[in-house]
Formats: C-alpha cells, structure tokens, sequence
C-alpha cells in the first residue's frame, strides 16, 4: 500500500546507517519509523542482512496489537519492545537498537554511564541510565515485551524526551528520537560516549563527575530557548 511507502523508506535508510556507522555487525540491531496517524511503524525484518535490505522488504506492524499490516518477511524480533516503547513514549518517531560494543560492555557490567566531560554534557545532564535485570518470570513470560516494560520502568522518573537512550542491563542499548534517523544518531552518540567514559576510568580511576556548572552550560548552549550552537534555520 502506498500510504506505507515514507515509513518504510525512512526505516530503510536508517538501517542501513547501523553498518555504516559500525553500531552493529551481520544481522545485529535494527530501527523502526513511526506513523502516529496510522498507529503503524515500519522495522527491519528478522535476520536479513543489511545488504540485502530495501525499502520494500521493511515490515508495518500495528503498535496495538503487533500484527502485521504489510510486509511478507517476519518483524525483528525486538518488534514488541519498539511497540511498547511507542505506546508508552508517546512523542517520539523512531527507535534504534544496536549491539554495540562498548554500550554493550556497560550494560553487561550494570553500570549506567557516568557524566564525566563535556562530549557527554553536550546531549544530556545525566548519567545514561541502565535498567534493572528481568526476573525470570518476566523473561518466561514475553520477554520482548517485558523489555520494553522494563525501559519504561526505568524511565518512571526520568524524561524520555530529555534522555533519548538507555542500557537494557546484560544486552544492550536502546534509543529513540522524533525520527529514525536521529534516533540511529542518539545511537552512535551514546556509543561513543561509553567509550570515551570507559578510557576516562581507565586511566583515572577515581575521576569526579562532572561539575554541574559545565553540565549546564554544554547542555544549554545546544538545548533549549538559550541555545546558540550551530546556526539558525
């Protein structure tokens, strides 16, 4: 159906970003593009790599109910976890989730990362949260769906919209944004801001958390009415 055709395009050149970025190898990760209006999003299909991925092969699956509403290859298999995040989030328009590395290696150390410099300060005021590890009821029960509960808990009291990103504990790092594409960014941002805090302790252990005056001042010249960074459209 054409009335599909932007979001599966959108979720395609997306995608393919992930290897172009090396945010995963082979099959790993996958985004998804969100239509609001149709109660739909467009994801990668399970298991099919990246080269041979176009704009018709992306699956549209109703964020209600998970059924697929066109597409003939099966979604992700992290479709429920997008759903849940889409039903809960309510302003946001893509989801990215990766496999990489050093974002990986904190979530498997159930470590959030820590705010020590400015490159951090520039995307956020906080720490990049990691949630707490499923029970195995939980796991038994949807585990792809209790991931995305399990996200959402995390966020019970912090704002999806001012942190874009999150470490499931012992896999990996999810992200979102108002698009796809800038959600694959938010991807690649906290990628490189794992690696760079996990170098920091490494050759200063006992590094302090930023102060809170740089915090500010890094966030609020990129964010907010403030903002001075970069030029006007």
């Amino acid at each position: 159906m054409a009335k599909y055709t932007e979001i599966k395009r959108e979720a395609y050149e997306a995608n393919m970003e992930i290897p172009k970025q090396n945010l995963a190898i082979y099959t790993f990760g996958n985004v998804s593009s969100f239509d609001a209006g149709s109660g739909v999003f467009a994801i990668k299909p399970s298991g099919v790599p990246y080269d041979r991925l176009t704009p018709e092969k992306m699956v549209v699956v109703d964020i209600e109910n998970n059924a697929i509403v066109e597409g003939s290859l099966r979604p992700s298999s992290d479709t429920k976890t997008h759903s849940v995040l889409y039903r809960v989030f309510k302003e946001i328009g893509g989801i990215c989730h990766t496999h990489s590395p050093y974002a990986v290696a904190w979530a498997q150390a159930l470590k959030p990362v820590p705010i020590l410099g400015t490159t951090h300060a520039d995307h956020l005021v906080t720490d990049i949260p990691v949630t707490a590890i499923l029970e195995d009821e939980a796991i038994k029960k949807d585990y792809e769906e209790e991931t995305g509960n399990q996200i959402v808990k995390c966020f019970k009291n912090l704002n999806y919209k001012e942190i874009e990103m999150v470490l499931v504990a012992c896999h990996g790092p999810f992200s979102w944004a108002k698009n796809a594409l800038k959600s694959v960014y938010n991807s690649k941002v906290l990628e490189e801001i794992a690696k760079i805090a996990l170098y920091t302790i490494m050759i200063n252990p006992d590094v302090p958390v930023l102060k809170k005056s740089l915090k500010e001042k890094h966030y609020f010249r990129k964010h907010g009415t403030g903002a001075y960074y970069g030029q006007n459209d």
